[in-house]
């Protein structure tokens, strides 16, 4: 009975506790592992941030015709005749960032060389579709986009406008 050790009334062996020792310990550091996995898997959005929704200004600080570029959301807003629109600034072919040049009056992806204008519809270039759009509401006179989901297009409609 040396080697025995009485447990809750019973009587264990040394290597039977071991092994249980042994089993507790795998299943706590593979339960450790997964939540680390999920932890890591999960994404970090962080509130007025990419990923998220970013509030992008009051509608007054986008006079009728500018395209102004929106830097932590990775979007521009355009303001058309007929409202808004979020354009994300990656272009579609192979995931470059086209910047606005204002000199031009259009995105120029420094890529590929695949050329859009205001509205993101390409004017020529490999591009296979015009720019994503971001859904854009208007929320007490501020433009609030939400840069979670981009919208992929065919092309340009009056209706993607937001006023």
């Amino acid at each position: 009975m040396s080697e025995d050790r009485l447990i809750e009334g019973k009587t264990i062996s040394r290597r039977r506790f071991f092994l249980y020792a042994w089993a507790v310990s795998v299943v706590a550091v593979m339960g450790e592992a997964v939540g680390m996995l999920f932890k890591f898997i999960q994404p970090r959005v962080q509130e007025g941030a990419f990923g998220g929704k970013i509030t992008a200004g009051k509608m007054e600080e986008f006079p009728l015709g500018s395209v102004t570029s929106i830097k932590e959301g990775r979007f521009f807003i355009s303001h058309l005749e007929g409202g808004f629109l979020a354009l994300y600034s990656k272009c579609p072919h192979l995931g470059c960032l086209a910047p606005w040049i204002e000199g031009e009056g259009q995105f120029n992806c420094p890529c590929h060389g695949a050329l859009f204008n205001e509205k993101g519809e390409l004017l020529s270039g490999p591009s296979p579709r015009p720019l994503d759009l971001f859904p854009l509401e208007i929320v007490e006179g501020e433009i609030v986009v939400d840069t979670s989901t981009p919208i992929l297009r065919k092309q340009f409609e009056e209706s993607q406008l937001v006023s």
